[in-house]
Order: structure tokens, then sequence, then C-alpha cells
């Protein structure tokens, strides 16, 4: 249940979930989503939003029929409310941990090695509550929600979007630039960068029919900026059968940038995409399934901010 806490803004007393709502717009640039995510109505987005606007009296977004855009003063409310949004959350946190001593172990959901990627996170909130413990479980692309949806996560690390119903998303805790793993013996391995474009005609991996198109499709496009078909290829359902399959001259696979320091393979070379969005990684968890010891985390998460983006190097 959203609490009501409010705070003064210009003169006047304004609910923090109004602070939310802008700060999820302005991240989101859809009011749609934003109503998703939040879970509520895009009613409710846009009451909130006008309500900011009316009371500073300048607009926050450029609305158009294509696209959701922040204002320079938009862009710098969103700068300063971000820091103290996180500041009055961090202190909510610990105020309820201290109130309700946190203790127990908190599931963390992660993609292979990307724990790893975390450790200072997991660190800073195991010093800030000694009587937690951190648990590492793996989960994998082609069945992304299985673990949140039975109880086995209470948090995931993913790669965004994100844009289940049933499930809430926080913090970006990563971001990083992209590589596309490609066979040795390829004529992309030679180059020092490769772009989207060059997908086409090419076969990447299918994950197979549990995962979202949408979250699939946001690493492994079906179409380049051209609008030219990329053929979806041999099935892989772990990282593992991905590495494989590029190795074996069976597929190439756009990949984060994380792999190239994690992962070396004679038979496969990792270039940089040079016009690859950077991915966002950030915790998400079941919207039903809330607790103190997972508040407590996201609020370190959101203290500590996104990691420094992860560069792409090529390999080979």
């Amino acid at each position: 249940m959203h609490r009501l806490i409010t705070v003064e803004l210009s003169g006047e007393v304004v609910e923090l979930r109004d602070i939310e709502i802008f700060l999820a717009l302005a991240e989101e640039l859809h009011f749609g989503r934003t109503a998703e995510r939040l879970h509520i109505s895009q009613a409710r987005v846009s009451q909130a939003i006008k309500k900011h606007e009316r009371r500073l009296g300048v607009a926050l977004f450029d609305r158009t029929t294509r696209a959701v855009t922040l204002t320079p003063v938009g862009r710098r409310l969103r700068d300063d409310l971000r820091q103290a949004y996180d500041l009055i959350q961090s202190g909510l946190a610990r105020a309820s941990a201290a109130g309700q001593g946190l203790r127990g172990t908190l599931r963390l959901g992660v993609m292979g090695v990307l724990g790893n990627e975390l450790r200072p996170m997991i660190e800073k909130f195991l010093v800030d509550h000694p009587d937690c413990d951190v648990e590492i479980v793996e989960f994998h692309f082609s069945d992304p929600f299985a673990l949140l949806r039975a109880g086995r996560a209470d948090l995931q690390l993913m790669w965004l979007p994100v844009r289940e119903s049933d499930i809430t998303v926080g913090p970006v805790a990563l971001t990083e630039e992209r590589v596309l793993a490609v066979p040795s013996h390829c004529d992309l391995a030679a180059r020092e960068s490769v772009s989207l474009e060059d997908l086409a005609g090419r076969t990447t991996p299918d994950a197979g029919p549990d995962a979202p198109a949408y979250w699939i499709t946001a690493m492994l496009p079906e179409h380049t900026p051209g609008g030219r078909h990329i053929s979806r290829g041999p099935a892989a359902r772990t990282f593992h059968e991905i590495l494989a399959l590029v190795a074996a001259g069976a597929a190439v696979c756009p990949l984060n940038a994380h792999v190239t320091r994690y992962y070396t393979h004679s038979d496969i070379t990792y270039v940089p995409i040079g016009d690859a969005p950077p991915t966002e990684w950030a915790l998400v968890w079941h919207t039903t399934r809330d607790n103190p010891s997972l508040r407590a985390f996201v609020e370190t998460a959101r203290a500590l901010g996104s990691r420094p983006m992860v560069r792409a190097t090529p390999t080979g």
C-alpha cells in the first residue's frame, strides 16, 4: 500500500506520490507505461503532471501525438527531485528497518555473473543490516519471470523495459554498452565496431515462447533500424547455449559489455555495436510480495545510484 507522505514544494504541500509519478514519467516518457508501472490510471498520471505544471507555472513535458519529452525545466526538476526523493526513501527504509529489526535471507535473481556486478550494493546492504543475508539465484532469459512468480526470488536484476502488470520496476542499478558476439572467422570479427544494420540477413538465436516478445526484442531485434529483416534461428535457452551456437557459426548475438570481462572463447569475437542503445538493468519484484527486506535493498540501490556504464571493447 502506498504511504501518504507530503513534502513542501514552492511553498505548497505536495504528496510524495505526485513526485513519484513525475519521476516515473521522466524515465518512461510514456503516460500509459507510467500508469502500468505505478499501478494507477493514466488519468491519475495526467492529473499529477498538470498539478505540478500549474503550481510551477511552466511546462515540464512537451507532448505530441508521437512522443513525450522533458523540457529543459523538466530535466532540471527531474535531477533535483531525484536526489531529494532518494534521500527521503533511504530515510524511510532505515527507519522501517530499525523498527522491524530486519533479519533473514533476501533472494536476488540474476543472469550469469551479474551478481558480481552488484557486489558493492550487496556489501553495503549487509553492513547496514547485519542480521540479513543475500542469496544469489540464477534465472535464464528464456523464462525470465518464473522465479519471481513462483516466489523463489524476492528481487531480480533485469534489462529494461519490463512491462508486466504484476511486476514492479525499481531503480536502475547498472548501465552498459552492447557488443555483437560473432564467430571468430566471421567477416565482422575484424571490425573495430559494427552497427545494427550489420545484423540484416544474419541469424540470431531463438529464445523460445516463454519470454515476452517485447522484452526479448529489446536485446535481439527482429528488424534493423532501416527495416531490414533479422532472422531468428536455432533455439537457445541459456547463455552458454548462445555461446555454443555462435562458436559453431550457427548464429550471431547482441550481448552486453560485461561478457567481454567474464567470458572468453577462442572461437568467439565480441565487437562493439556502435549505434545500439545502452542497456539499463533495473531491480524488479513481484508486486504482491513486497517486504521490508526487499524495500531496504531497493533503497540501498537508490542511495548508491546506477553503477557507471560498462564500456564495450573488441575482443578476439
